[in-house]
């Protein structure tokens, strides 16, 4: 059996930044849903802020960590949960957002990069998922969260058996960004 375990992750937040205070304040947004996909496994896991302890060992136990913004965002947010943000978890983490920005030197949306290299988008948004949360529709929260994994699934392996994603310039053009997944 194999014993390497690559995680692909997302969140959702029960609060928006301007409820808190600001991007200063990600820590304060709280946990609403979060998500993680089994690689090797073809396994999900879907947790509430009730299950954050056992979404917090998935991470610990696993080899790679994928994900789109997720070293400022999401692990940020898990923080107060008691996630440690050290050298060995940023080692092991594939932050998409942190690789695209670095090469182009701005950043860009999840979204936008799934819709011009995958031709797909996401269901919705961050916004809609806190009203859903908000409103205890949590189930459309989780279903949004794993659908979100699903695309940074796909859009990781594109790149990683491509060596390039792509976004789109102004004039709508595809432009290739080259990736080393």
């Amino acid at each position: 059996m194999n014993s390497f375990k690559t995680l692909v992750f997302d969140l959702e937040t029960k609060r928006l930044a301007d409820e808190v205070g600001g991007w200063n304040h990600i820590d304060r947004m709280g946990l609403a849903a979060g998500v993680t996909y089994h690689v090797e496994e073809d396994h999900w896991s879907l947790f509430k802020e009730d299950d954050v302890g056992s979404l917090l060992d998935e991470l610990a136990s696993a080899s790679k960590i994928v994900g789109f913004n997720i070293i400022r965002f999401d692990y940020t947010v898990l923080r107060p949960y008691g996630l440690s943000i050290d050298r060995s978890l940023v080692e092991k983490t594939a932050d998409m957002l942190a690789d695209i920005s670095l090469t182009l030197g701005f950043r860009v949306g999840l979204d936008h990069v799934a819709e011009a290299t995958l031709g797909e988008s996401k269901s919705a948004n961050g916004l809609a998922a806190v009203e859903w949360y908000k409103k205890g529709e949590i189930d459309k929260v989780l279903a949004y969260c794993k659908q979100d994994v699903w695309v940074t699934y796909r859009l990781w392996g594109y790149g990683r058996d491509h060596g390039h994603v792509f976004r789109r310039d102004r004039s709508g053009s595809k432009k290739k960004i080259p990736v080393s997944w």
